[in-house]
This record gives structure tokens, C-alpha cells and sequence, in this order.
């Protein structure tokens, strides 16, 4: 039997009849009364020399049982070894609208699978396992995979580290496998769960695309494979350590979900359907992005309270809107050594507790927000004393520190129950709407009270923490920060309303972070600081000029210590502020756009970065372009806007975001800024517009308004 599911520019043929659906076709829409079996023929792979005489489907969990020699979708055993290598038979299927789901079994190995599709903005899978024998069912592996077209030859994945995340890199796809596993207990900096498959040369706006993303937040794996007979398939889900899951009788386990998007017509469209799918999340937020300043870089553990009411008040004079305390106000947290875990107000650092800071904060109109790590603890802590036992790691082994840091096991219900209830009382007794949720520290030999592998179900305990936290606090906002950008997913923005981009607040290094984590989150969930004029990470001095342009775009934050700061570069950062707040609901609500830059060295646009938001009418759009090193050229080509509406005329200016620019303004050509521009949207994607010339790290923004009629 054969389905067609049809959503805007995708379509999914599907083919029943083995244990999990075959994706038939998966690209771009077809006809609502396309000949499904006429296309079924049209693919048929007919039989080659050599094969098993059926088929060997590549389904959405393959199975080695019917001849499939690639990787297949579930891999595990009885205790004994028997039951390796079932063949599951469709028993039930039903489809309400776009979402098919089914049921078979096999009834000799005594299990039974569950596959759910669903296509709307993104093609969503969801499988599952069930153990219905008598006898444990070890569990090694279940990850749905997706098949992939022969003129997909190209990939694009990403890698990268802390401070450094989100660096893309191209691969030719021709042969063999492609494969990131990543076991750092998050969902990392270096091996980020998320890759794209295209047509050679694809780009943002051209060639067909499609993405896959493993919606979880722990350990990961995807592969892309060619195989001999030349079908191509991406396979994604979580990485299990050995015996990290064991499914007794009855018991089931439910494999992350994965999702992936289509576009024919570049990577911009597969951002759109992973935005969409974001922003129709019950986390999405639901009122304008408040300004934020976090201490963390201004004062770090040095503590003062009429220090940080008078930030407080530079903050509020400059149009912030929420004041976010980092780490250092809890127990003996003076330095990262001690305290961590032992979530009560420091009597050193605030000895008439955090009120009278959090009053003042208030009384100037900001909401106050704090920092919490709840995963990790240190050696030298309260809770690690009193409970050793509560720490994930495995006995009769000394547990390795990272960041001075071990990590709770919040698998205990003991320990679970701790940490809530200190986090129930924090958020209870104090007038606080914001948390950044931090985690430091990798997984590693990270064992729960039983002994086995626990980051399968740390990974659980932590959602059900941050889901319980919200039932009890609903007007409390939640940030995902994992030394920066080091668990950021899909199922992490189904708890939390933003996601800390980066650790990393050097503008030039954002530029290229932020470009990349737009494909999979739209600008308002990504934390974006203005940082001090020299970076802590990297030591780079960069103008304010640049430093705004660049967060400007995201969830805008200050990350400066604003006492330190002249009085002209608090007044020009009131200006940002203020320009945010009137572009915000355009910045966090249109389609985001990257435009294409050349991978060649010595091509005179190689230096250039050009992102912006379009309005969903293309009635608005706001671009940012950042010449990020010196170039041959002096002058880039001229940017051409793709996807407004072609008949539509627009109003074109320069925003000057700071009057004054250290380091030498951007040089417009004459009379642009004053005079204007106007020209259709046929125009602009035909020919575009010259770019004013530029410095080395700066950039501009460019207003485009449809002209009133």
C-alpha cells in the first residue's frame, strides 16, 4: 500500500508492508492526485546480479533480517544473545490527517515496533520499542533512518568547541560513511546533532536540502551512508553505552525524536521549517524579548551588593529590562572551587540575602533573573560531603573533575528530590522570572547507583526537573547554557524559552556562530550579549559598532561591565536598545535569511556576512552586513535580495546603530543615506545594491520598508 502526505512545497510517498514504513519519495510536493503507483514503478530498483532474491527494503528502521547490509534501525539482544536480529510484520496502521503511525510485531523474537510520521513544517519520527517477551531485552541501539537521493552528493555538518561552536564544513558524498557520535553526556560543542544533505553547491537560496536533527539532549549519533548498490540514507538518534538500557517485560523505550526538513530552494527554507516548528512550541514566547544584562563578565564571583545595584542602575538607564545575577551568590562560592550545589543565598556575599538587591532591581523596573547549575556540584560542597553517594560515577573508581566539578545524580530520587525542593525554595521565596540553567561539565564514566551507564536516564531526570520547575513557576523563563553552546536542541527548546548561543561574546567569532545555529533556532531563542570593548575569550578589541550589529539580531543581552563604560558608550548603547526595541517584533517573528558567501580565500565577497529577517509579507525586511577581515577587494559585489515580493516597491536606508565608530565608520556612497533608495523586489534580486564600503570588523544595517501606497 502506498501513501501520499503533502505539506506547502514537501511531499512523503510512503510504502507499507514491512515492519517500519519506506519513505518512497521524499522531496519536493507532488500533485494531490499524483499516480502513486505509476511513481512506485517509475523508482523500482528492478534486480540486480548478486542481491537476496526479495527485497531488502530500506525502510524507516531498516532490518538486517530482510537483507539490508547497511546499518539497521534497531540492534540488541536477549541476555543470551538470541532474538539479534528480528523481522517485524505490520499488524495496525491508522492516519489521522498528515500523521501515519504503526504498529508490528515479531512474534518469535517477542517484540514489538512503533513508528509515528508526521509532516507539517518539518517531517517528524518518532519509534519505539517494546519488550514483550519473558526474558530482558538489552537494548544497543534504535534510531530511524531516512533515505536520501543519488544527486544528494553533497554534505554540510558542523564542529567546533567551547567558545567556537557551529563551524561549518563541507564534504563530497560519493561513497562509504559519514558519521559524528558524540558521548559527552550533552549535546556538545564540537559534534552538534544536525546535518544537511544537498545537491552539489547548494546554498542558501539554491539547490535542494535536506536536514536531519536529533531532538535530544545527551549522548547522539548520525550517519550518513552510501552503500554499494548506490542508495543513500541518514541515520540519527541517541548513543548508548553498554547496557545503559535494559527493557524488562514490558517495558519500552522511546528513541529521540528526529526531525528533518526539506527545501528546494536552498538551506533558508529549511531554517524556516525549523523555526516555524519552534515557535509553535508551548516555550515560545509569548511577549516582546526583555533586554537582559548578566553580571557574569562585569563582576564574576566578586560579589558586592551596592556594586551591583549601581550596574543595576547604569542597566536600567540604558533601557535594560531584566537583570540576570550569574554565578557566586550561593554558599561558599568564591571562586569555582566550593559551593556548587548548595543552592542557599551566601551569608558572605549577601548577608541580608538577596532582597535588598533584588528590591532595588525592581524599583528600577527590571524583572531579576539568576544563575543556577543544578546538575553539578563541587568535591568540596555541603552535598557532596554529607552525600558522596549522590554523585554519577562509578564505585570503586575516583570520579574525574572537570571545572572543579562532579556531576548529581539526579537519577537517585534522593538526590532528585534535593536539588528540587532547593529550587522550588529559591524560586518561592524570591521575586525571580528568569533562570540561566547552566551545565560545565561532560559526562564521563558516569555510572548511576546500579552500576550501569546513566546519561540515558540523567538526560530524562533533567526534563522532568525543568518540567516540573514550570508546572509550579508557569512565569518563569528558562535558559538553556551548557558552558555556552553545549546543549542546544530541539527537545532542550521544548522546556526552555531562549539558549545560551555561545561563552564566547567576541563579535567577529559570533558572527560565524550565530549564522550557523540560525539553521535549527530562530534569532529570539538565541541569547545574543553586547560584551565589553575587549573580549574575555579571545582578547579581540572590537567597536561597539560592531559589537551591537552583531547581537542586535538575536535575544538581545548586555554583557559589560557598564560602570567601567564611558558616558558616551552608555549613551550610545542606550541608542542600540532603543533601535532594538522598535525593530524587535520584526527581528523575532519574520523569516530569518542568510545570504551565500564564497568559500574561495581570494574572492572579494569571502570577507563579507550578510544575514537579516524578511517580515512573512515581505512588507519589511532589516539586513546586517559585517565585513569580518580585510579583503584584495575594497569594495564587495553588490547584495542581491532574493524572496521579497517582486512587485512590491521598497524604501531602502542605512541605520547607523552608533554614531561613532572607535575604529574608523563605514563609508557610505553619497547621498545614500540621505537621499534614499527605492527599487522593486524584481530589482533588488536581479541586480541588488552596492554595499557601502567597509572597515575590517564592522558592519551595517540596511532598512527595507514597502513603500506606502
Amino acid at each position: 500500500m502506498l501513501e501520499h502526505l503533502a505539506h506547502q512545497r514537501t511531499s512523503v510517498v510512503l510504502a507499507h508492508g514491512f515492519g517500519a514504513p519506506r519513505i518512497l519519495y521524499w522531496g519536493s510536493r507532488l500533485p494531490d492526485d499524483v499516480d502513486l503507483a505509476a511513481l512506485c514503478n517509475a523508482l523500482d530498483r528492478g534486480h540486480s546480479h548478486g542481491r537476496m532474491d526479495d527485497e531488502d527494503p530500506l525502510s524507516v528502521v531498516p532490518e538486517h533480517a530482510r537483507g539490508f547490509l547497511g546499518r539497521p534501525g534497531l540492534l540488541g539482544s536477549r541476555i543470551d544473545g538470541t532474538a539479534w536480529a528480528p523481522r517485524f510484520d505490520e499488524r495496525e496502521r491508522t492516519r489521522v490527517g498528515n500523521r501515519i503511525s504503526t504498529f508490528a510485531t515479531d512474534e518469535v523474537a517477542d517484540l514489538s515496533l512503533q513508528c509515528t510520521i508526521d509532516l507539517s513544517d518539518v517531517l517528524t519520527l518518532t519509534v519505539e520499542i517494546v519488550n514483550d517477551g519473558t526474558t530482558p531485552y538489552l537494548l544497543q541501539m534504535l534510531a530511524p533512518a531516512l533515505p536520501l537521493p543519488r544527486h544528494a552528493g553533497e554534505l554540510l555538518t558542523f564542529t567546533g568547541r567551547w567558545a567556537l561552536e557551529m563551524q561549518p564544513r563541507r564534504h563530497t558524498w560519493t561513497e562509504g560513511v559519514h558519521t559524528s557520535e558524540n558521548r559527552a553526556g550533552r549535546t556538545s560543542h564540537d559534534r552538534p546533532p544536525l546535518i544537511l544533505a544537498g545537491t552539489p553547491g547548494f546554498g542558501e537560496w539554491r539547490g535542494e536540502v535536506w536536514a536531519v536533527h536529533v531532538a535530544w539532549s545527551g549522548n547522539h549519533f548520525w550517519s550518513a551512508e552510501a552503500l554499494a548498490d548506490g542508495r543513500r540514507y541518514v541515520q540519527a538518534g541517541e548513543l548508548l553505552h553498554p547496557g545503559e538500557v535494559i527493557l524488562q517485560p514490558g517495558e519500552r523505550y522511546t528513541a529521540p525524536t528526529v526531525l528533518a526538513a526539506y527545501s528546494p530552494s536552498g538551506t533558508n527554507e529549511v531554517s524556516w521549517g525549523f523555526h516555524r516548528l519552534a515557535r509553535a512550541l508551548p516555550t515560545s514566547p509569548k511577549r516582546p524579548r526583555r533586554v537582559l544584562l548578566n553580571t557574569w563578565e562585569a563582576v564574576y564571583f566578586d560579589h558586592d551588593t551596592p556594586r551591583l545595584m549601581a550596574l543595576a542602575d547604569q542597566a536600567a538607564a540604558c533601557g535594560v529590562e531584566l537583570f540576570v545575577l550569574d554565578d557566586g551568590w550561593f554558599s561558599s562560592r568564591r571562586s569555582d572551587h566550593s559551593g556548587l550545589g548548595d543552592w542557599h543565598v551566601s551569608p558572605d556575599a549577601y548577608p541580608a540575602g538577596l532582597a535588598p538587591l533584588i528590591d532595588h532591581v525592581r524599583t528600577l523596573g527590571m524583572d531579576f533573573g539568576i544563575w543556577v547549575e543544578p546538575e553539578m556540584a563541587n568535591p568540596d560542597s555541603e552535598l557532596v560531603r554529607a552525600h558522596p553517594d549522590w554523585v554519577l560515577a562509578t564505585s570503586g573508581y575516583s570520579s574525574p573533575t572537570g571545572r572543579n566539578q562532579v556531576v548529581v545524580d539526579l537519577t537517585n530520587p534522593a538526590a532528585f528530590r534535593h536539588v528540587f525542593d532547593a529550587l522550588n525554595r529559591l524560586l518561592s521565596q524570591h521575586d525571580i522570572s528568569f533562570v540561566k540553567w547552566d551545565m560545565n561539565r561532560n559526562h564521563v564514566q558516569a555510572s548511576a547507583t546500579d552500576g550501569r551507564a546513566g546519561t540515558h536516564r540523567q538526560t530524562l531526570a533533567v526534563y522532568r526537573m525543568l518540567h516540573e520547575l514550570r508546572v509550579l513557576h508557569p512565569t518563569v523563563e528558562f535558559e538553556s547554557c551548557a558552558s555556552g553552546g553545549g546543549r542546544i536542541d530541539h527537545a532542550m527548546l521544548s522546556l526552555v524559552e531562549r539558549v545560551w548561543t555561545s561563552d564566547s561574546n567576541d563579535a567577529l567569532d559570533r558572527q560565524c556562530i550565530q549564522h550557523s545555529l540560525s539553521l535549527l533556532v530562530p534569532p529570539e531563542r538565541m541569547g545574543a550579549h553586547i560584551g565589553s570593548p575587549r573580549a574575555h575569550t579571545t582578547g579581540r578589541q572590537h567597536s561597539l559598532s560592531f559589537r551591537a550589529t552583531t547581537a542586535f539580531f538575536g535575544h538581545l543581552g548586555i554583557e559589560w561591565n557598564l560602570l567601567e563604560a564611558t558616558e558616551d558608550e552608555r549613551s550610545q548603547l542606550r541608542r542600540v536598545i532603543e533601535l532594538h526595541k522598535t525593530f524587535r517584533s520584526l527581528l523575532h517573528s519574520g523569516d530569518w535569511i542568510r545570504f551565500d558567501r564564497p568559500d574561495h580565500p581570494d574572492h572579494p565577497d569571502h570577507t563579507v556576512l550578510a544575514v537579516g529577517v524578511y517580515s512573512t509579507d515581505r512588507g519589511e525586511a532589516l539586513i546586517s552586513l559585517a565585513r569580518l577581515a580585510s579583503g584584495v577587494a575594497t569594495e564587495s559585489s553588490p547584495l542581491r535580495l532574493p524572496g521579497l515580493d517582486p512587485e512590491t516597491q521598497y524604501d531602502l536606508a542605512l541605520l547607523q546603530l552608533v554614531e561613532q565608530n572607535a575604529f574608523g565608520p563605514a563609508v557610505a556612497q553619497p547621498g545614500w543615506v540621505h537621499t534614499g533608495v527605492r527599487l522593486s523586489g524584481a530589482q533588488l534580486a536581479l541586480h541588488g545594491i552596492q554595499p557601502p564600503i567597509m572597515w575590517p570588523e564592522s558592519a551595517v544595517l540596511l532598512h527595507l520598508r514597502r513603500v506606502a501606497l
